[in-house]
């Protein structure tokens, strides 16, 4: 176990800290969109839980993101690879979620007519 490690590929600290950058920009409108659907006026039903679940699995997927790129053994190139799958999977998560409920307000306004 103590020569465990020593050849194992390593990504520049500058291209690790630019993508910590991106991953809490895209959180941060994550949040943004998910506190601004929360405050539209129309009423929430069971139809909307599906879309508040992959909001939630979503963001909890990037915020797992963050916190792995904050650890110090990060620039490791397994670490940052395990990183950028969950970021990848809270994105896509984030994007399906924004679809419904973009598509269910539309519809519910629809109806209301």
């Amino acid at each position: 176990m103590k020569g465990e490690g020593k050849d194992e590929q390593l990504i520049e600290v500058v291209f690790r800290n630019g993508t910590l950058t991106v991953i809490g920009i895209v959180l941060s409108f994550s949040l943004g969109f998910l506190s601004q659907w929360a405050a539209n006026p129309l009423l929430w039903e069971m139809v909307n839980l599906p879309t508040i679940v992959l909001f939630s699995a979503g963001i909890a997927c990037q915020v797992k993101a963050l916190l792995i790129l904050i650890e110090h053994d990060s620039i490791k190139k397994r670490v940052y690879d395990r990183s950028k799958r969950w970021f990848s999977y809270g994105v896509i998560a984030v994007c399906i979620a924004v679809v419904f409920a973009v598509t269910l307000d539309f519809l519910q306004l629809k109806l209301q007519l």
